[in-house]
Parts: structure tokens; C-alpha cells; sequence
């Protein structure tokens, strides 16, 4: 699966919000820097942060909401 293509899928669970989905990802990107494991099992091996995050909302793995 192609970044684009989950990051359209990403897009659709936070009701097509940019602004929210930066920001879930950014929160997240924090998270697995500071030691968090990943949600998911990861298609390829050196993946992103951000790449990581980002396939884990498109996922469904983390739930996104306004603050």
C-alpha cells in the first residue's frame, strides 16, 4: 500500500480535517520517539515515525478526536 493512499484513508477517519490529522500524528510521532511500539504490524522494515503514525490511524488503531 502506497503512503498516499494511506494518508487518504488517515483523512477519511478525522472527517477530512488536516488540521486534526497533523495533529494526531505529531502527538504520535512523540509517542514512538520516546519509546512507544508500534500498533501495527509494519510492511516494511525501516519505516518513519510519521509513516508509522500515519498507517496507524488509517488503520483504525488509534481514534482520533477534537480536543
Amino acid at each position: 500500500m502506497r503512503i498516499e493512499q494511506i494518508s487518504a484513508e488517515a483523512l477519511e477517519r478525522v472527517n477530512y480535517d488536516r488540521y486534526l490529522l497533523a495533529q494526531a500524528v505529531s502527538k504520535r510521532v512523540n509517542e514512538l520517539l520516546n519509546g512507544a511500539k508500534p500498533l501495527v504490524e509494519l510492511p516494511k522494515k525501516n519505516m518513519q515515525p510519521t509513516e508509522i503514525a500515519i498507517l496507524e490511524i488509517a488503520k483504525g488503531f488509534i481514534k482520533v478526536k477534537e480536543i
